[in-house]
């Protein structure tokens, strides 16, 4: 490259020819492109890198699981069912599903701010699978969700909690609630992509999360309500979410329930992962 004088005999870098940046811009070893499962990882990273700056964003995994499950254990206990281990038997496997569906409504916030400060339009620029960065926010909440079941388990278990199924049927409790969250959370991706705001998010999943799961049967057996009341909650999906957690912690575990969910979140998957991805590349 040339150099030209300027006053005071300093020289200085003239322009760059034409075929000496094409060479450099028209590289022969190119970086590979990263694979799908690579990407997804790596955004997935991005969101528990979130949670380590701001490891305020655990409260709601934490705090609000202990005072749900301390707060319906020993003020309903006794009165629905005699006693509150007896009620806590019964109730913890329903708070530990409803804490964690109430949760994945985070993941449709996250995605709007990252829209709202323009970070997505970095992500559709670079060349990646392009639902790596939907998949990723997930996989980072799965962390989320595994520490509200842990924190749930790990309370209940001092209060006199003890699941007839053993480790082998929490452990597949768990993981059966894992991956319908997962499914369920792709609800809450599509409204933070359609909504303009957090709070317009947040107030949409309150709307819906919150009938889902107190008209269900978490904390009490559906038999003592109205006709009516029992015709909604057995169509409720949080209704079989619940019986097929409770079952396997039991040990008594129900095929027909367990099916529904693995149907049910492979169903949702389908239905709101096309339609959220249909979104992102057209927003």
């Amino acid at each position: 490259m040339s150099t030209t004088a300027v006053k005071d005999n300093e020289p200085v870098l003239a322009a760059p020819k034409a075929e000496d940046l094409a060479a450099v811009l028209i590289a022969k070893n190119r970086p590979q492109r990263p694979s799908a499962l690579s990407a997804s990882i790596t955004f997935g990273w991005r969101a528990m890198l979130k949670i380590k700056h701001v490891p305020e964003q655990l409260f709601d995994v934490t705090a609000f699981p202990i005072m749900m499950t301390l707060m319906f254990t020993y003020l309903f206990g006794g009165a629905l069912s005699g006693s509150p281990t007896q009620y806590l038997q019964f109730v913890l496997p329903g708070i530990m599903a409803s804490s964690i569906l109430m949760i994945t409504m985070y993941t449709g916030i996250s995605v709007n701010t990252d829209i709202e400060k323009g970070v997505f339009d970095r992500f559709r620029t670079l060349p990646i699978w392009r639902p790596s960065a939907m998949v990723g926010y997930l996989l980072g909440d799965m962390l989320r969700y595994l520490i509200a079941s842990l924190v749930i388990l790990g309370v209940g278990l001092i209060m006199g909690f003890r699941p007839a199924g053993g480790v082998g049927g929490v452990a597949a409790a768990i993981l059966l609630l894992l991956a319908f969250s997962f499914a369920f959370s792709w609800i809450w991706t599509m409204f933070g992509l359609l909504l303009r705001s957090e709070k317009s998010v947040m107030g949409v999943s309150m709307m819906v999360l919150f009938p889902l799961t107190f008209l269900s049967n978490i904390y009490v057996n559906p038999e003592t309500m109205p006709g009516w009341l029992q015709a909604f909650v057995e169509v409720n999906p949080v209704t079989h979410v619940v019986a097929a957690v409770r079952s396997m912690m039991d040990g008594n575990w129900d095929g027909g329930e367990i099916t529904w969910v693995l149907v049910a979140g492979a169903i949702i998957l389908a239905v709101f992962g096309t339609l959220t991805m249909r979104l992102y590349n057209r927003k």
